[in-house]
């Protein structure tokens, strides 16, 4: 069976999920960098292959797939065993909006192009960091309260589930820019749960950074 193949950067969030997902359901995988401070996503070549310049795309099965979420459904929808959507449809709409609450909601307000772009129109580093902090904050709060009712050890029960694949970078990120997540209980333990887990852990990007360096 030919290997899958991701487009990836160590520090996308998204490429990130879809790493994790990966391991979760044990797909072998080699990885092609696309260093997005350099601008690599922008080459024409890339852009062939993915008219929005983004990460992660993951070459599989013959097809060419787009979009962290998409990319994860995909994988479920295909290889079902363990699951990272819950077969009840009511379980599943929870835990979606909670994937969602993440990847559109919070990430897309914060990640690199969008920083990139206010620096370029002259705010100023101090006030791009209060931006950052901002919007994660305030995603970080609904989902807590979304989550807590219905949390174990992960966000939804005591199994990995796409909204956990979420909020691991997501913390990840957090942390790098100083965000304060104490105010957090339930999301920190579903972090903490999560990342002992191989899974998680081999996505890690230090973990994949190291990696890339040895090679």
């Amino acid at each position: 069976m030919t290997r899958a193949l991701l487009h990836d950067y160590f520090r996308s969030s998204a490429a990130y999920r879809v790493r994790i997902a990966l391991g979760l359901k044990g797909i072998a995988y080699d990885r092609q960098a696309v260093n997005l401070v350099e601008g690599e996503q922008k080459a024409v070549g890339y852009r062939a292959l993915n008219p929005q310049g983004f990460v992660p795309m993951l070459e599989i099965d013959d097809r060419k797939l787009t979009q962290s979420l998409s990319i994860i459904v995909y994988l479920d929808q295909t290889r079902p065993e363990p699951p990272l959507v819950p077969r009840d449809p009511a379980d599943a709409a929870h835990v979606r909006a909670m994937a969602l609450a993440v990847a559109c909601d919070i990430h897309p307000l914060n990640n690199l192009r969008v920083l990139k772009y206010l620096t370029k129109l002259g705010v100023e580093q101090e006030q791009r960091d209060e931006w950052y902090g901002h919007w994660v904050t305030e995603g970080l709060e609904a989902l807590e309260k979304m989550a807590a009712p219905r949390a174990g050890a992960f966000l939804f029960g005591d199994m990995p589930t796409i909204a956990d694949i979420c909020l691991v970078p997501q913390l990840y990120n957090a942390r790098r820019f100083s965000v304060p997540i104490t105010p957090f209980p339930t999301l920190r333990r579903a972090d903490e749960t999560a990342s002992a887990l191989p899974a998680f852990a081999a996505a890690h990007p230090d973990r994949v950074a190291q990696e890339d360096m040895v090679k």
